[in-house]
């Protein structure tokens, strides 16, 4: 006969989890709250009077050919930043899984721009490719092309890609290192006595193996290109020029705090709530289909 185990009743689990709660309720779910509320209202520019408009904010949000724009900005920008951070992570970590002398050195190196701020790695770039002072510009200069981020949008663009992936390397470097030092050697061994080369091995046997952790970089990288380039964005190019680097995040606090339509702006924030959470459903609802345990 199988007995049942039974533990007493006791406060002592819902204590330990009583702090996280807490924060949740306070900086997530009662700012989310009031944002869904807001984005219900119009109010006046000095924030004196206000007037329910049911959905007549996501209304004017879809009309505004600026707001759609930023949708496909976003798309875009998302994607490469994914792609080029994740993808250079990779490879960084494939050699520094080979490297035996000076190891511990060198993937101290890869690690720190991970514990740079976003406003001070926008900084750093734009200090690069000033186009008065920059470096990179006199070199550019040399082979024939004139850089100018502050008056080419597509330029522009190309920098705060290369900025948000530069700060992200980091991060998807320390788990694709920890995800190729996982896998036996044993079998990396194996492969190598039955003939297959480098690349082989890699895209028959580790990529493979490491396909969970390329799928949580993916959702985490997503994520990361939504939000937190706000402050590289907002350092680099505030936005411009035209609204070229204008992405979904920027432009609700370009509206909000420079415009001052807060109701429009909660309406933004709500709707890039959504998307997000969307995508993230969509990833572990389909993507996650083609990764193997």
């Amino acid at each position: 006969m199988i007995k049942r185990v039974h533990f007493p009743a006791s406060p002592l689990p819902y204590l330990l989890v009583a702090p996280q709660i807490l924060i949740t309720i306070v900086f997530f779910i009662w700012p989310a709250s009031q944002a869904l509320y807001q984005s219900f209202l119009i109010e006046d520019a000095f924030g004196l009077g206000s007037e329910f408009v049911w959905f007549e904010n996501f209304e004017l949000l879809f009309e505004d050919e600026h707001y759609i724009d930023s949708f496909l900005r976003t798309a875009f920008f998302s994607a490469a930043v994914a792609l080029l951070s994740m993808s250079i992570a990779l490879v960084l970590a494939g050699f520094a899984d080979r490297v035996i002398k000076g190891a511990t050195f060198y993937r101290t190196l890869l690690i720190w721009p991970y514990a740079i701020a976003p406003v001070l790695a926008g900084a750093l770039w734009v200090f690069m490719f000033n186009p008065t002072l920059g470096i990179f510009p006199y070199f550019l200069e040399m082979i024939g092309v004139t850089w100018n981020h502050y008056l080419n949008g597509n330029q522009a663009m190309a920098l705060v890609i290369m900025a948000a992936a530069w700060k992200q390397v980091a991060y998807n470097f320390l788990f694709y290192l920890a995800a190729m030092q996982s896998i036996p050697k044993s079998v990396i061994e194996a492969a190598a006595i039955d003939g297959a080369g480098p690349v082989k091995r890699f895209s028959t046997i580790i990529f493979p193996l490491i396909s969970p952790t390329t799928f949580f970089l993916l959702v985490i990288n997503v994520v990361y290109a939504f939000f937190e380039t706000f402050g590289i964005i907002h350092a680099v190019t505030q936005g411009g020029p035209a609204n070229s680097t204008t992405i979904l995040v920027y432009k609700v606090f370009n509206d909000g705090f420079v415009g001052l339509d807060l109701g429009g702006s909660a309406a933004q924030s709500v709707i890039l709530m959504i998307i997000v959470i969307a995508m993230t459903v969509v990833q572990f609802r389909y993507v996650e289909r083609k990764v193997e345990y």
